[in-house]
C-alpha cells in the first residue's frame, strides 16, 4: 500500500509538485507574488534592498499565517520599473509596457489554477502606480480578486518617514536601512552613510514628496549619491521593530484578503 500524501511543510507554490496543486490550492486560497528591485541605494546599501524587504515580509508572514488563511507564497520578482534609477549602473529595470505584460503573464498563469485571489507584496515604491494598473487589468481579463501591499507604505504615497527626514525618507533613507541592519547588516555599510535631504522641498506645502502635487523625477536629480533621506539615523533595533510591524499588518491584510469577494 502506498502511504498516503501529507501536505508539505513548506507553503511555497513552487515546491509542491504537480499532482499536489488541486489537492492543496483551492478558490479560498491566496497567492503571494512578492516585488522587488535590482537598483541603486546610495553608497551604503545594496541593489537588491527593496528585494530583499518585500521576500522577508512576505515569507515571515506566510510561514506565521499561511495555513491559517491558505496562502502560498510565490517566488519573487526581482526585476521591475526602477528607470528613476537607469543612470546608475548596475541597475537592472523593466519598461513600464514591459512590467505590465509581466504582471499579465503571472496573473493569466495564476487564474490557471483554482485560487482566486493574487497579491502583489511591493518592495518597491517605483512600481505602486503601475501595479495599480495592473489589478484593474487583471480583474477585468482573469476574473482574479486583486490587491497591493507595501511593507510600509512609502513617504512619497503617503507614508511616514523619520521626523528629521520631513516627509522624504524615500530612498535608502532612515527607515529603509535599519530594516536592511536588521536583515542582512553584512550588506550594509555604515561608513558610506550620509544625509542627503532636499531643502528646497521642506517647506512646500503641494509640491513636495507625499504632498499634492506629484512630479516626475529621477533619484540622481537630488545629487550624485542617489539616496533620498537620512539614513545615518538607522540602527539594527529601530529595523527590528520596523520589520516586526510589516509582517504583523500584513497578516492582520491576509485575514482580510481571504474574507473579501467579488462581486459584492
Amino acid at each position: 500500500m502506498l502511504p498516503t500524501a501529507v501536505p508539505p511543510a513548506s507553503r511555497r507554490l513552487d515546491e509542491l509538485r504537480a499532482p499536489d496543486l488541486n489537492r492543496l490550492v483551492t478558490d479560498r486560497s491566496i497567492f503571494v507574488q512578492p516585488l522587488g528591485a535590482v537598483e541603486q541605494h546610495g553608497p551604503h546599501l545594496p541593489f537588491n534592498t527593496d528585494l530583499v524587504i518585500a521576500d522577508r515580509v512576505a515569507t515571515a508572514a506566510v510561514e506565521r499565517v499561511g495555513v491559517e488563511h491558505d496562502v502560498w507564497l510565490l517566488p519573487p520578482l526581482a526585476y521591475t520599473k526602477s528607470n528613476e534609477h537607469a543612470w546608475s549602473s548596475g541597475t537592472i529595470w523593466l519598461s513600464a509596457d514591459t512590467l505590465l505584460r509581466v504582471l499579465d503573464d503571472i496573473g493569466r498563469c495564476v487564474a490557471k489554477t483554482p485560487a482566486r485571489r493574487l497579491v502583489f507584496m511591493n518592495g518597491h515604491g517605483g512600481n505602486s502606480a503601475l501595479v495599480d494598473v495592473a489589478n484593474r487589468e487583471l480583474r477585468l481579463r482573469h476574473g482574479l480578486m486583486t490587491f497591493l501591499a507595501h511593507p510600509g507604505v512609502p513617504p512619497d504615497q503617503g507614508g511616514i518617514s523619520a521626523a528629521d527626514e520631513h516627509g522624504m525618507g524615500i530612498h535608502g533613507g532612515t527607515d529603509e536601512t535599519s530594516i536592511m541592519l536588521h536583515l542582512a547588516p553584512e550588506l550594509v555599510d555604515m561608513t558610506a552613510a550620509v544625509r542627503n535631504i532636499p531643502a528646497e522641498l521642506i517647506n512646500n506645502r503641494h509640491v513636495r514628496f507625499g504632498g499634492s502635487v506629484g512630479f516626475g523625477w529621477l533619484s540622481s536629480d537630488f545629487g550624485s549619491d542617489g539616496h533620498i533621506g537620512d539614513p545615518t539615523t538607522a540602527t539594527a533595533e529601530r529595523g527590528g521593530d520596523l520589520f516586526e510591524a510589516a509582517v504583523a499588518s500584513f497578516c492582520h491584510a491576509l485575514k482580510e484578503i481571504s474574507e473579501f469577494s467579488l462581486p459584492m
